[in-house]
């Protein structure tokens, strides 16, 4: 409840205090709580990983004076989870939900596909690791570079639910961006010479250098463009940039290192009207050939838009297939709707944005994005 009253100070001398302040209250405290009970549960989920692992060890507890690789135990826990008999998909799932501290239904989110499909993921996974006796074991030489896209994927989600939260009050989840910072140091220390764990760690800090200034004084969201750029952390967009140029010099790049360039231009750009969007459209064309994704097409688009115009931009979203539940979609087509002067089809964009919208921040914005087009 006083969590609750720590968001309504921030909120309402903007926002307005709501109709029934009461109600509000209490919505905000019942999910404060869902929150805590979340996190409780993970960390008895993590416990137990962490007994099964001894229990599994065969005999590793009589090991205890040889140097241990791993210099830390989370990033141990992801290692052995992301295990080659899984899919791919579902050992990334399966690790987020067992260490990484997400939901199901955020997790469904991250993957773009709806929650009972994701929980069915996640079941079967579980069923063939008892079925067929994968053993958990942490993995050493070589079989950790087999294991390390995965490793990579994970600490990812883990990162974009923090980095824009899919859930809760609040834009931003501070606590779980900053341990994917942290673990993506640790990983980038144990694997000196893998660029791509360079380039993510380098992308995670070129997007986190921007935390202050994505929510203005009254808990609004602020786009890119609008951003006051003093505010953006000048440490991280430093060390962002040395470990992008880094992970550059190892050609061909990946997407992770493709992403953190696409970063460093916003992130030099001192003004956003100076961000040279010809070339971050260039490097989304190599990012699409390196990566294919709907979601990949979809920045590409806005590239495109803002290199050559909001209709060029329009006619690249309406040749991606897959995002018709995706809000960002509708949210980027919204926007580009509006800069071209189509506001009737931009209202019916934002609105479609707003359906699918869970975050209450975001939704503040898509709601006052309305209010201005239907003025």
């Amino acid at each position: 409840m006083q969590e609750a009253f720590i968001v309504a100070l921030e909120r309402w001398p903007g926002d307005g205090v709501p109709g029934n302040p009461g109600a509000w209250i209490t919505r905000v405290a019942r999910n404060k709580a869902i929150d805590r009970i979340r996190r409780e549960r993970t960390l008895d989920t993590k416990r137990a990983a962490l007994e099964a692992l001894e229990a599994l060890g065969g005999g590793a507890t009589a090991e205890l004076d040889e140097p241990d690789e791993f210099p830390d135990e989370r990033l141990r826990l992801i290692f052995t989870c992301c295990h080659p008999a899984l899919a791919p998909e579902a050992r990334v799932a399966l690790t987020l939900r067992t260490l990484g501290g997400l939901a199901t239904p955020e997790i469904a989110r991250a993957f773009l596909v709806a929650e009972p499909a994701m929980a069915q993921r996640l079941v079967r996974a579980k069923r063939k690791i008892r079925d067929a006796r994968i053993r958990y074991e942490v993995p050493e030489g070589d079989r950790k570079r087999e294991r390390l896209p995965s490793v990579l994927a994970t600490l990812y989600l883990i990162f974009n639910e923090g980095y824009l939260a899919s859930s809760g009050e609040a834009l931003v989840r501070r606590e779980l961006a900053g341990e994917a910072i942290r673990l993506g140091r640790v990983l980038t220390g144990l694997m000196p010479n893998e660029p791509e764990a360079q380039g993510l760690l380098a992308l995670m800090l070129l997007q986190d250098s921007r935390r202050d200034a994505r929510v203005n004084d009254s808990g609004g969201m602020v786009l890119l463009a609008d951003q006051d750029r003093t505010l953006w952390d000048s440490d991280e967009v430093a060390e962002g940039l040395e470990l992008t140029e880094r992970a550059a010099r190892s050609f061909p790049p990946g997407p992770y290192t493709l992403q953190a360039a696409i970063a460093s231009e916003h992130a030099q750009a001192g003004r956003a009207e100076d961000t040279d969007w010809p070339r971050i459209r260039r490097l989304y064309d190599w990012l699409a050939f390196v990566q294919p994704s709907p979601v990949v097409e979809l920045n590409r688009a806005v590239a495109i838009a803002m290199a050559e115009g909001p209709e060029v931009g329009l006619d690249a979203i309406d040749g991606i297939d897959g995002l018709d539940d995706y809000q960002h979609l509708h949210s980027a087509r919204g926007d580009l709707l509006r800069r071209a002067g189509r506001r009737d089809e931009a209202a019916d964009a934002y609105g479609r944005a707003l359906e699918l919208a869970t975050n209450p921040v975001e939704r503040a914005f898509l709601d006052r994005r309305l209010t201005e087009l239907r003025a």
